[in-house]
């Protein structure tokens, strides 16, 4: 089905002229939504809403195997591949084949040379504007997501959540094999080749 709003800097479509709008805002920077808590900044409003999560702890969706939660049903689904094998994403280009339709994608951008996203400040180049955003935190010295226990302070949510581990103690991905628990799925999956 034809996409028939299409943007003028990279080409892609859309069905409807706000995703169009939404889209274009990773091309020029503008983030209009922004977090009354932290200042971050969103190209959309249901972005700036899933990301307040982060700050009310909220996870009402939960994993079944480790008991995880999570903000998103969506992201909820894509991590219930951890416990699997399963890689259903195929890239085209080569042989790769990812759990998710995001890793998929971000895969593919290493099949192109283009590199959209520039920073103001060095001139450095990126093909994802969420690189550009979280190397732009290098110049500006900001650290948005702040541990509560100690207050280390980090560049993105996902580095405060693993490092919220060292104070809980808790480890989620655990060996089937030999019962050891780890705080990353990537440090289980590392693990498990000894069984090998």
């Amino acid at each position: 089905m034809e996409k028939p709003w299409k943007c003028g800097d990279c080409g892609k479509g859309f069905n409807r002229p706000s995703e169009l709008e939404t889209h274009r805002r990773s091309h020029s920077g503008e983030r209009p939504f922004t977090c009354s808590v932290c200042g971050k900044g969103f190209t959309a409003s249901t972005s700036r809403l899933t990301h307040q999560h982060i700050h009310t702890g909220e996870r009402p969706f939960t994993c079944s195997v480790c008991g995880k939660g999570f903000a998103q049903f969506s992201v909820l689904q894509n991590h219930q591949r951890v416990h699997t094998d399963q890689r259903p994403f195929k890239c085209s280009d080569c042989t790769g084949s990812f759990k998710t339709l995001w890793e998929l994608l971000m895969h593919q951008s290493v099949h192109s040379e283009e590199r959209p996203f520039n920073c103001s400040h060095c001139g450095r180049t990126f093909r994802r504007s969420s690189s550009l955003l979280t190397h732009q935190c290098v110049h500006t010295g900001e650290r948005p997501f702040t541990c509560s226990v100690c207050g280390k302070g980090f560049i993105q949510s996902s580095d405060l959540l693993t490092h919220q581990q060292v104070h809980t103690g808790e480890r989620l991905f655990t060996c089937s094999v030999c019962g050891k628990g780890f705080a990353r799925s990537s440090t289980l999956l590392r693990h498990q080749r000894v069984h090998e």
